[in-house]
């Protein structure tokens, strides 16, 4: 027997079903309900077209919520099964899902304690939806079975009939994995889930998902810049955090008067460098100003930060104070 469930068969549960099914405490939904879905792992329950109105399903575990009162099945498929679909309806097409189902005569009419993969048959419509399902069953996969679909006119087109409904299920603690379905509530504030590869913690005082930053480690510094010759460093104050950094500068102009030409430019003029690991990715501009004139400053990838333009007409004067400050990604 392939499919295996613990906790179902009231005498005869083996030492490999016991082994195979996954037990233990899972991802709740409510106080007692827990949240049923496939055990990630590889591509548990992989559908394959196996014929024309065939489809095996392979290798997996999962967990198959039933009623409150039933309780949570653990189930493992060890060896891949193959599900046959009934021939299309002649007028309309259908939507036909292939499930995991649990038997259990103390909570059914069934009179068997089974599980098992089974296909529960839709009803033809246009357009048509896939079935309601039972209690104690996992659906997996909705397939469209077309009017008039039979083995004898070609079957089913397997590379469009599928539609993936797997969900996925973790034990209490971890991270839900990302299947079919991202419309559902969580069941604990703090429960976190991946969506799209980002990762979300769900609020309970907000009844919403929100996607997860951690805290913001910042780093401060006012130490690392080095002023160039001919200046003296008054302050330097430097953040940076989450990819980003910021400095504010002041330093005080100690060589001799430079005068500025009317067009503005000047030569490039070193007036110091920043530390190794605050620095930008590329070379980017900073304004700069001593509050009576005021210019532009290049700091590069290597860290140097150096006086490009100012006031034409004006003069970088001795023993002014001048400010500049950027904001940036780091390299």
């Amino acid at each position: 027997m392939s499919v295996r469930s613990a906790w179902l068969l009231p005498l005869t549960q083996t030492r490999e079903d016991t082994r195979l099914s996954p037990t233990g405490t899972f991802a709740p939904e409510s106080e007692i309900r827990t949240r049923d879905g496939v055990i990630a792992g590889g591509n548990p329950f992989a559908a394959t077209g196996a014929g024309a109105m065939s489809l095996q399903i392979g290798v997996g575990r999962a967990l198959v919520q039933g009623t409150d009162a039933q309780g949570a099945y653990p189930i493992a498929l060890d060896a891949p099964e193959v599900v046959t679909f009934t021939d299309g309806n002649a007028q309309f097409a259908r939507v036909d899902t292939v499930a995991l189902r649990v038997y259990d005569q103390l909570f059914d009419t069934n009179g068997q304690n089974l599980a098992r993969i089974e296909v529960l048959i839709g009803n033809p419509a246009s357009p048509p939806v896939a079935p309601t399902l039972p209690a104690a069953c996992l659906r997996l996969w909705d397939v469209t079975v077309p009017a008039g679909a039979s083995a004898g006119v070609g079957g089913i087109n397997w590379s469009s009939a599928l539609a993936d409904r797997r969900r996925f299920t973790t034990s209490y603690g971890g991270i839900i994995p990302q299947g079919y379905g991202t419309n559902f509530a969580g069941a604990y504030n703090g429960q976190y889930r991946d969506v799209n590869g980002v990762l979300e913690r769900w609020n309970a005082t907000a009844g919403a998902w929100q996607t997860y930053r951690p805290p913001l480690a910042v780093e401060s510094a006012t130490t690392g810049f080095t002023v160039a010759s001919g200046y003296t460093l008054n302050q330097y104050a430097a953040r940076r955090g989450n990819g980003m950094a910021f400095f504010a500068l002041e330093i005080t102009r100690k060589g001799a008067q430079l005068d500025v030409p009317a067009a503005g430019n000047i030569t490039d003029e070193s007036i110091g460098t920043v530390p190794a690991g605050w620095r930008p990715p590329a070379d980017i501009e900073l304004p700069v100003s001593d509050g009576i004139g005021e210019g532009s400053a290049r700091l590069t990838t290597a860290g140097a930060l150096s006086l490009r333009t100012w006031s034409g007409g004006g003069a970088l004067r001795n023993d002014r104070n001048i400010r500049t400050s950027a904001t940036y990604f780091l390299a």
